[in-house]
Order: C-alpha cells, then structure tokens, then sequence
C-alpha cells in the first residue's frame, strides 16, 4: 500500500529567548517643560526673555562697567539667553516634526548645559544683588547711581535662573532614570 504523503519542508524554529531579557522597554511619558515639549519651549521662552530683558536693563545703565559684579552678570545673561535661544529653536523644531529628544547623549548634553548656565546666572544675579545692596543701603549712593536700574535687572536675572531650574531637573531626571 503505497499511499501518498504530502511534502514537509523543514522551517527553522525562531531561536529561544528569555522574555525577561529581551522585553520591549517602556518609554518615560513626556512631562511638560522635557525638551521637545510645549511646556518645554515655553520655559525656554521665559528664560530667553528674563534673561534679556536683564542684559537690556544693565546695559541701559552708563555705569554697570564700573563694577565687576555688573560686567558678570552681564556675561552670565548673554550666555543664558544664547543657551535659552538655541534650545528653544531646537524645541520648536522637534515639535514640529514631532520628534522626541531622549537621545541619552542629547539629554547629557542639555543637563550640563543646563546646569553650568543656571550655575552662572545664579552667581551672577547674587553677586548683584550683593552690590546692589551695598550701594543703596550701606553706602546710602543710590542718588549718584542707578539703583532701581540695578536691582530690576538682578530680579531679572533672578527670575530667569527660576526657569533654568525646572529644566535642568526634568532634563537631570530624564538622565538619571535611563
């Protein structure tokens, strides 16, 4: 009895793995105020604008090269608006092309720069707000100089390191729960 069999080709097994190891990894969700989100663009925006409406006030001033702490603050300001400028285009642009911007070395990148802008402009409004008292109520000189001038731009400045801070967190966060 020669019945007929059908053919069976061999297929090759998919190669064993461990499920544990090999799972798909489960993104962060993204925070408003992460690069690459709304919330995001718009801290830079704020730091941008803080930062240049401080440089703006300073430099309106004839005398802020006068003192050391003024000149600083001044540097500090161009480099946070500069930092702020350039990652709030890079927003703008991951937003629309809808890309998300968690490449580690990016984010690496962002945290340190971050960190060092917000390092700066928190020494720098400091020192001013130091100055700035040391004219107007110890050496009583406000008369001569342009205190209100001085103290609008240290708040400024102040307030632009306050939008540096939630950044550098949520980009230092994303980061370390990599």
């Amino acid at each position: 009895m020669n019945i007929s069999r059908p053919a069976v080709h061999p297929v090759e097994a998919p190669p064993l793995t461990d499920a544990a190891e090999n799972r798909p990894r489960v993104r962060m969700k993204d925070i408003q105020g992460m690069s690459g989100t709304a919330g995001g663009l718009a801290l830079r925006l704020c730091q941008f604008s803080f930062a240049i409406a401080a440089l703006a006030v300073m430099v309106s001033t004839s005398d802020f090269t006068s003192v050391t702490a003024f000149c600083y603050l001044v540097a500090a300001v161009i480099l946070q608006s500069l930092w702020s400028l350039s990652l709030a285009i890079l927003d703008v642009y991951a937003l629309l092309v809808k890309r998300c911007l968690r490449n580690p070395q990016v984010v690496c990148l962002f945290a340190i720069g971050d960190w060092i802008t917000s390092s700066l402009t928190f020494a720098a409004a400091c020192a001013c707000a130091g100055i700035t008292v040391l004219i107007g109520n110890d050496m009583n000189l406000c008369s001569e100089n342009h205190c209100s001038s001085f103290e609008t731009a240290t708040a400024m400045a102040f307030i632009s390191w306050f939008a540096v801070s939630p950044s550098f967190f949520l980009n230092f966060w994303v980061l370390a729960s990599r």
